[in-house]
């Protein structure tokens, strides 16, 4: 899909810019990348062509994203503060995890598959952790439903804005599965163990209001006007955005969540999909159809 050709007032799209030759940045098929240069952000949307999950097209998208920021941008000059990630699907950030992928790799009894697909998640996901090695603060910005791994996607960023009403949560356990790339790590260190192993095995949705008593979500928005609570943050604090990144650095460090602990979690998720019963893979197959129907509507 691209860059659109228009955007709001004040928001270029990224080839207005001078961009190194070839890079990606505006030519990601499921990413829709903008650069304010105002604002010093680079908002990105997810825009998947069918169901709005972690697919691989979506994840090569995803790598290619990190590698031409860091490339675009490695230079302070350029002007980039803000990383802001959301998504163009109704009512949806991420529904995770691409359920009809896995059940063909589980029922092919290929481990290997299921281990590839999890180590370009977290691959992912850690150098969101880290911020992608840059002078920046990351943003999620939640206007739909965050599940499974767009939870743990989410949980990835230094700021969460959420919409009133939307949910998150990590179904996994329904088909007795657990959610293997990164909301063990990042839960835990966020609200505690015990906490995070309730909310892994309690199926439960948590609206972004519960969220935010948590200390999850750390700014709430009136349902539409979440990209508003964005700019609105980004003008109260961008004077303060060195003292806020040096913080959110320094947290990444204290308590730091290693590539070798995410790999190793997935090792543990491919074993648990492996033994999933003929039962589970039915649930699964029927949760990847609703995707599917919600995706066609």
């Amino acid at each position: 899909m691209g860059v659109a050709a228009e955007g709001r007032a004040g928001t270029l799209p990224l080839q207005h810019r001078d961009c190194p030759a070839g890079t990606r940045l505006f030519d990601l098929g499921q990413l829709d990348v903008r650069w304010e240069a105002a604002l010093g952000t680079l908002w990105t949307y997810m825009t998947p062509l069918d169901r709005p999950n972690f697919n691989q097209p979506m994840l090569r998208d995803f790598q290619r994203w990190q590698a031409e920021i860091g490339r675009e941008f490695a230079d302070p000059e350029e002007g980039l503060k803000y990383l802001v990630l959301g998504s163009r699907f109704p009512g949806v950030f991420n529904l995770g995890g691409d359920l009809e992928l896995f059940a063909g790799f589980i029922a092919a009894g290929d481990r290997e598959g299921l281990v590839r697909y999890g180590r370009s998640c977290v691959s992912i996901l850690h150098n969101n952790l880290r911020q992608l090695e840059l002078p920046i603060v990351t943003i999620a910005l939640v206007q739909g439903d965050a599940l499974g791994g767009g939870f743990e996607a989410a949980l990835s960023f230094n700021v969460i804005v959420a919409e009133k009403g939307v949910r998150f949560g990590l179904p996994e356990i329904a088909f007795g599965l657990f959610p293997g790339m990164g909301a063990h790590s990042l839960l835990s260190r966020k609200v505690g163990l015990a906490r995070a192993e309730e909310m892994m095995l309690s199926n439960h949705l948590y609206s972004a209001e519960e969220m935010h008593e948590l200390g999850i979500v750390h700014i709430l928005a009136e349902p539409g006007r979440g990209e508003e609570a964005v700019r609105a943050y980004i003008a109260k604090n961008g004077r303060r955005q060195p003292g806020h990144r040096g913080i959110y650095h320094a947290s990444s460090r204290s308590d730091p969540v290693t590539l070798e602990e995410l790999n190793a979690i997935v090792e543990v998720w491919a074993d648990s999909a492996m033994c999933l019963s003929e039962g589970d893979l039915k649930l699964m197959r029927r949760l990847a159809e609703a995707q599917i129907r919600l995706a066609a509507a």
